[in-house]
């Protein structure tokens, strides 16, 4: 799996990250205009129906986004000069943490609509209060995992790339590439691709 992720072009890439996600939002705006009802209201049962979808395309959209990730910063692993060790038990920790929260929150979320929508009651606001005072940290903490992840992928690109340590002014600009994507992969993934075709160095244990 990690070959694909590397040997992938960019367009394809691109298509699946970047599409998937735009043609899922399509999808719901035509299916609610289509059942819209008598007062001009798109039907909630409808609503609530597509919403269930959610971490379907959740989960086919981080699959992509993570394995991406993954592919780069454990994949080139094999290409890191011997004497340059990199954390990637570190990296392993702190890239699950998001990738558990989204799964999780994303399907509570849908739980939480299709049972409003059965139970036909508006949810206790206290229970709702709870939650979100137990999502935020977690949130946060998700979201340090997730730049921690980009940060890693985008050192571990430039160490393959110069075949030396690197500080965080030499892939700053991978770095915000990787954030930003839809256009950093354009110019990331052809590179990736050279790499992942040149002969590898000898691969070495960097779980420190």
């Amino acid at each position: 799996m990690i070959k694909l992720f590397l040997k992938a072009k960019h367009w394809q890439l691109f298509t699946l990250m970047f599409g998937l996600p735009i043609v899922f939002q399509i999808f719901i705006m035509i299916s609610m205009f289509a059942n819209i009802g008598a007062n001009g209201n798109p039907n909630p049962e409808t609503f609530f129906n597509l919403f269930k979808l959610f971490p379907i395309v959740m989960l086919l959209y981080m699959g992509l986004f993570f394995g991406w990730f993954w592919s780069i910063a454990i994949g080139l692993q094999g290409k890191v000069p011997v004497n340059i060790k990199m954390k990637t038990k570190k990296f392993k920790i702190f890239f699950f943490i998001p990738l558990v929260y989204i799964l999780s929150i994303s399907i509570f979320i849908a739980g939480l609509f299709g049972g409003i929508m059965e139970s036909g009651n508006e949810p206790n606001v206290a229970y709702i209060g709870g939650v979100f005072g137990i999502i935020i940290p977690l949130h946060l903490l998700s979201m340090f995992g997730i730049f921690y992840s980009m940060y890693f992928v985008a050192k571990t690109f430039k160490t393959v790339q110069l075949q030396k340590e690197v500080g965080f002014a030499d892939f700053a600009g991978e770095f915000f590439m990787i954030w930003f994507y839809f256009i950093g992969i354009w110019i990331l993934q052809p590179k990736i691709n050279m790499m992942q075709n040149e002969k590898s160095e000898i691969t070495t244990d960097k779980d420190f």
